[in-house]
């Protein structure tokens, strides 16, 4: 890593440390700030001499720019998010700043280094739900209408997509998983695989299968990941009671 400022955009996975890349904990090591939502921050070991700067949710662009400005004064800032960085995190807010910054900010030596995302862990923990097409959508309707949400949650389910729910529900927004659900019950067959993956990884950990039809959203919150299958997607069941495994086959069609 060079000595001269530079940001370095870090994924620190779901949480256990065998989930973080080694090419994250590099760059950890060398950083000299650390920037990023106060519980990513607190997952990282303390290092003399390296500076922290935790904050709240709802700050990206502040972090973003915070870190733009160390950068330009010759620190190497390591720019925090859980799960890939790429996914419904930080590096959109630091390419913001920078597409609204000034052309000092357009000559930052920038490295974003992926992670493994939530929507890989959970899916991991299941089998292969996501083994054909799927595509992500967060519900949250802080940076965008619900109109738009329910607009691409109806395409993807015309569209026979497994679907990834990232930002189910929180305590200001409780309502919007259960305005999707209603939504893709109106859309989608009642046997649909749905999967509730709470805290992939870490000691709190859940996992909760269902259907659509019978599926209770209110289960969810900030750390749950949401897998609902495609009209392919279907459970394999286990003896002596073990827990199916989910899997969507990789031939469309194959199974009818």
């Amino acid at each position: 890593m060079s000595s001269a400022g530079r940001i370095l955009v870090v994924g620190l996975g779901p949480g256990p440390a065998a989930w973080l890349t080694p090419e994250a904990s590099g760059a950890l090591e060398v950083a000299t700030d650390v920037i990023g939502y106060f519980p990513y921050v607190e997952r990282i070991a303390a290092r003399e001499g390296q500076v922290r700067h935790a904050s709240d949710n709802r700050v990206e662009l502040d972090r973003a720019r915070h870190a733009l400005e160390l950068a330009k004064a010759g620190r190497v800032v390591a720019v925090v998010s859980g799960g890939d960085p790429g996914v419904f995190a930080m590096a959109a807010a630091l390419f913001e700043a920078v597409d609204h910054g000034d052309e000092a900010d357009r000559a930052v030596d920038i490295a974003v280094l992926p992670g493994v995302s939530a929507m890989q862990a959970a899916a991991a923990r299941l089998g292969a739900p996501l083994g054909h097409d799927f595509c992500a959508i967060s519900l949250s309707d802080n940076l965008k209408p619900w109109e738009v949400i329910a607009r691409r949650l109806t395409a993807a389910a015309q569209g026979d997509f497994v679907i990834a729910f990232y930002n189910p529900a929180s305590r200001a927004r409780p309502d919007t998983i259960h305005a999707a659900f209603k939504l893709l019950r109106e859309l989608k067959a009642p046997d649909t695989p749905v999967a509730f993956a709470r805290a992939v990884g870490r000691a709190d950990e859940r996992i909760v299968l269902s259907t659509l039809g019978a599926a209770d959203p209110s289960i969810c919150d900030m750390s749950t990941l949401v897998l609902v299958g495609s009209s392919e997607t279907r459970f394999i069941s286990r003896p002596n009671g073990l827990s199916p495994w989910i899997y969507t086959p990789r031939h469309y069609g194959a199974g009818r």
